[in-house]
């Protein structure tokens, strides 16, 4: 082969094998994560010690406990790593862990140096790795509570977050996780999405920004449930009257969380005030009641129907006064959200955890304390079993019901129920 072919494909099989090595390394960096997802969601659906009932499943759980620990220690050191890739399924694993398990032991010792790591991050990474920083940033202060330690993590980076938050150069995906500032930040923010003076049209932005400014209203309407008597007079002689303009937003989800905030305004104001009175009360039901019949074609479906159900919620809170009450089951307890107030409050920490929320509530002692549960309940396996059916009789049940649900459904179709 002449020199110059030889040399091209040396050039050619060098850049094929840096290609593929990179290729390799990406691969590696998946099937890492994947592998550790994976471990915290099966430990996560893991049953406790005191369900099964077992000495060597003590032995067992002690022996997962370990590998969880050795994980997540590996996982902090990887939040360092040289490599983006790395730094971001490291902050993706503890994310899912911390959402999913109680750690206060464990990062007890550790949270100094997770909050240094965490801290370089949001210093000199981009909007994703910014992004997932925030997330395990609040899911570290909720592991560690309200007592000293949480503070001590929130102070810390609360400077560098709300110089994120109010920097518009910053990316919108980094700014819409770091929503932990005052409420004048927030209300920047989500406050550029109301008309301009004497235009009914909305300001429009582009979906990043919309999605930024439906974040920042939902955080300062969570801020406004811890807030004093005074600060709730000065909100609602400067808010009232404008949140129900973003009631025209092309937003389906700013339009939704403007009305969840005007319901819950209300809710604070009768609390001040248990006769408050609205002057444009009519005219604000006018709109919620358009809205929560809205049969636009233009609109997907699944919006049209998110929309009505939320707003036929807040239009019959603001007419008669009574909130839609929800009931959240979690172990042998259950919780009821039987106010825009405490809608609100779960819903942040839902976004939170996601599917860890019911664990959070069963074992996490702040969630508990913030919803009124009392300290966790310590069960025996006596206790545990005793509140179980079997699977069996959850088919008899389940079967009985749909028998009747059918049964009913067929009198209101048949036409001779309206002779009866």
């Amino acid at each position: 082969m002449p020199r110059s072919r030889r040399a091209h494909a040396a050039r050619r099989g060098g850049r094929g094998a840096r290609s593929s090595a990179k290729a390799e390394s990406q691969a590696s960096d998946d099937e890492a994560a994947s592998e550790v997802l994976s471990h915290y969601s099966s430990a996560s659906e893991s049953t406790s010690i005191a369900e099964e009932g077992a000495g060597s499943d003590a032995v067992d759980e002690q022996a997962q406990q370990e590998e969880v620990e050795d994980k997540l220690k590996e996982c902090i050191d990887n939040v360092t790593d040289k490599s983006t890739r790395t730094r971001q399924v490291a902050l993706e694993s503890l994310r899912l862990a911390f959402s999913s398990k109680t750690l206060f032991d464990f990062l007890l010792e550790r949270r100094l140096t997770l909050t240094d790591s965490l801290e370089k991050c949001l210093k000199k990474g981009k909007g994703e790795e910014q992004s997932l920083a925030a997330s395990v940033l609040t899911l570290l202060c909720l592991q560690m509570g309200s007592g000293p330690e949480g503070e001590e993590v929130f102070r810390s980076l609360k400077p560098l977050l709300i110089s994120i938050l109010t920097d518009s150069s910053a990316s919108p995906i980094a700014r819409q996780s770091d929503l932990v500032s005052c409420l004048t930040s927030l209300e920047g923010i989500f406050g550029t999405s109301c008309p301009e003076e004497g235009s009914s049209v909305p300001t429009h932005h582009s979906p990043l920004l919309q999605t930024l400014h439906c974040s920042a209203l939902q955080s300062w309407s969570l801020l406004l449930t811890i807030c004093p008597s005074s600060q709730i007079k000065k909100i609602l002689d400067n808010h009232l009257l404008k949140l129900p303009l973003l009631l025209s937003s092309d937003n389906v989800n700013l339009r939704i969380v403007a009305g969840e905030t005007i319901a819950l305004l209300f809710e604070l104001a009768h609390e001040l005030e248990e006769q408050f009175f609205c002057e444009d009360t009519d005219l604000l039901c006018s709109k919620l009641k358009a809205l929560a019949t809205d049969s636009n074609k233009y609109r997907a479906k699944t919006d049209r129907r998110k929309q009505r159900s939320i707003f036929r919620d807040v239009l019959h809170f603001i007419e008669n006064g009574e909130c839609h009450e929800e009931t959240i089951k979690f172990g042998l307890e259950c919780m009821y959200v039987d106010s825009w107030v405490r809608r609100r409050m779960y819903y942040a920490f839902k976004e939170v955890l996601g599917s860890g929320v019911r664990h959070h509530l069963q074992n996490n002692e702040l969630l508990r304390e913030i919803f009124d549960l009392g300290p966790p309940l310590v069960l025996d396996a006596a206790a545990i079993k005793a509140s179980k059916i079997s699977r069996f009789e959850k088919h008899l049940y389940n079967s009985a019901a749909f028998k009747a649900r059918t049964k009913a459904r067929s009198r209101v179709r048949d036409k001779r129920a309206d002779v009866l």
